[in-house]
């Protein structure tokens, strides 16, 4: 079942002689369940092309599907809603919140949405991503690691469908690497959720069942990779 759809997605920064095209009628579909990973070299349009597909940044023309859901026919407030329940988001800086410890970090989608933790999830996701003696720390109080483990926490515990991580592991050592590709493949294969990754790293990539390469803005290949 298609999960995610892009059609004839462009965006275009500037105008005349300082005009440039980041994307260039970008399509294609993703199946609830897949894991894709987008690679391409620097400033090839790959992180433009997820934060539009996460509704964080406007596309100049071309539509997002998502569940079915034309996400920029949405007002704002909607967009930002349909945002914070369908679709989790891991940045490589973590984008933690420095005030609020692990637990509230995680939280804070439902608190933002007015909903209530699942109990048993929480303790489920805090077990998997071995954070359980780390609940009331600040994020200036963990390694790198962790704070990506709370950024993973966080995106996943409003169950989204489709799961968008952005480098990921850019900022970590390898064995920091291969557990947090770990745990995103573990989501994947355990909630059936749909992960698309962004990277420049081929070992992360040949983990991924299909790869997408971005250059120039524009799908260079998209194939199946055997696993």
């Amino acid at each position: 079942m298609e999960i995610l759809r892009v059609e004839q997605l462009s965006k275009i920064y500037g105008t005349g002689e300082n005009q440039v095209v980041a994307l260039d009628s970008v399509s294609f579909s993703v199946q609830r369940g897949e894991f894709v990973a987008i690679t391409g070299p620097s400033g090839s349009g790959k992180s433009t092309l997820l934060h539009i597909l996460g509704g964080v940044d406007t596309p100049t023309s071309g539509r997002v599907m998502i569940d079915g859901t034309d996400i920029y026919s949405l007002n704002e407030n909607n967009l930002a809603v349909f945002r914070r329940r369908h679709i989790g988001l891991i940045y490589q800086f973590y984008n933690l919140i420095p005030v609020l410890n692990v637990e509230e970090n995680i939280n804070l989608p439902l608190l933002l949405d007015g909903r209530k933790e699942d109990p048993a999830y929480f303790k489920e996701i805090v077990r998997s991503l071995g954070l359980g003696d780390r609940l009331k720390y600040l994020p200036n109080q963990l390694s790198g690691g962790q704070q990506q483990r709370v950024s993973i926490g966080r995106a996943l515990i409003n169950r989204p469908a489709l799961i968008l991580a952005d480098e990921p592991t850019g900022n970590l050592d390898s064995k920091n690497s291969g557990e947090i590709m770990q745990l995103l493949r573990h989501s994947n294969e355990t909630y059936n959720q749909t992960l698309i990754v962004i990277t420049h790293d081929e070992k992360i990539a040949l983990q991924a069942g299909r790869i997408i390469s971005i250059e120039d803005g524009r799908i260079a290949r998209d194939e199946v990779v055997h696993r």
